[in-house]
């Protein structure tokens, strides 16, 4: 199929649904125009979709149909149902859909992280590139642990939690490059590698885990779920499977973003335990197990939730009035 071709031929009835979908008020003559005009564009869409799926035409078609669709069919009423349908079925679908990328991204982290901090810890010539021996005490004895009570809470939640989910948007975003995930990865090893080190060297490495535990369980997790979404983008470049690679692209891509809606929510979580309760006045038991119950929460969401959802055949993927509209063409 020429889509340019095609685009030209068919410019106009494009140009007329758009016009007579923007009107407030139509007579019986143009309705009649406009039901006529959508099941032709509808047809329109489904055919590039199956002989030429161009993106960009795919795109503006969907957004015609959808707008000619709610016009003939009526804008639903305010509900809180599609956020309650995402929140419990779609977001955990799309989660789903990279648990195990996101189970093997977090312990190969965790096991590269636990290799350089050991790495670093017994040789004096890695320790020595953080610094000298009282700048190392410094960070162990007072800086690690002020970082999270020198600022105000409030503040300083909004600060963290703006920070890693830009992150991990990035990371989705610039996943399909197979680059950006693995240099995030690659510092968050060394960081917290490095960071271990100079804990255990002062004889601290348990405050380390205390002042960790309580938002960095999920904090990490979020990130690692990101990263892991976004490599399996770059893979479904590579292997696109029994779909057309941009059909591939475009459907994970979609599914990519429902994830990176939803990892705001979860480092929202994550922010404010950090900026309330990971510096806050209380026993540290309770802390950890602040982070712990987060954890679990979080990963039984993503397993059980998405297992769920997947069994009522949710995808992940865009429905409701953002699914793209198809007829049946002959070949």
């Amino acid at each position: 199929m020429d889509v340019d071709a095609l685009t030209r031929a068919r410019e106009p009835r494009w140009a007329r649904l758009k016009e007579l979908t923007r009107r407030r008020r139509l007579t019986g003559a143009e309705a009649d125009e406009l039901t006529r005009l959508y099941q032709a564009t509808a047809g329109d869409l489904s055919a590039v979709r199956s002989a030429a799926p161009e993106p960009a035409l795919v795109t503006r078609l969907s957004i015609l149909v959808a707008g000619a669709r709610v016009w003939l069919t009526g804008a639903h009423e305010s509900s809180t149902h599609p956020v309650r349908h995402f929140l419990l079925y779609g977001l955990a679908a799309a989660l789903y859909r990279v648990r195990w990328w996101g189970v093997i991204v977090s312990l190969a982290v965790v096991a590269l992280a636990t290799l350089s901090g050991w790495w670093t810890l017994n040789h004096p010539e890695s320790l020595a590139l953080v610094g000298d021996a009282e700048a190392r005490a410094a960070i162990a004895n007072h800086e690690f642990a002020n970082y999270y009570v020198e600022y105000d809470s409030g503040s300083f939640a909004a600060s963290v939690w703006s920070n890693n989910w830009f992150i991990a948007a990035q990371c989705i975003a610039l996943g399909i490059t197979g680059i950006y995930p693995l240099i995030l990865l690659y510092n968050t090893v060394i960081q917290l590698g490095v960071a271990g080190a100079v804990m255990a060297e002062a004889g601290l490495l348990d405050v380390f885990f205390q002042l960790l535990a309580p938002h960095g369980l999920l904090e990490l997790s979020a990130v690692f779920v990101a990263a892991a979404a976004g490599l399996r983008l770059f893979w479904t470049m590579l292997v696109p499977g029994p779909r057309s690679r941009g059909e591939a692209l475009a459907q994970e891509g979609r599914t990519a973003f429902g994830v990176a809606l939803g990892l705001a929510g979860v480092l929202l979580i994550s922010g404010l335990i950090e900026g309330f309760i990971t510096g806050a006045a209380i026993p540290w038991a309770i802390k950890v197990l602040i982070g712990v119950a987060a954890f679990a929460a979080f990963w039984i969401y993503v397993f059980a939730f998405g297992k769920v959802a997947v069994r009522r055949s949710v995808s992940g993927d865009v429905d409701g009035d953002f699914a793209v509209d198809t007829v049946a063409v002959s070949s």
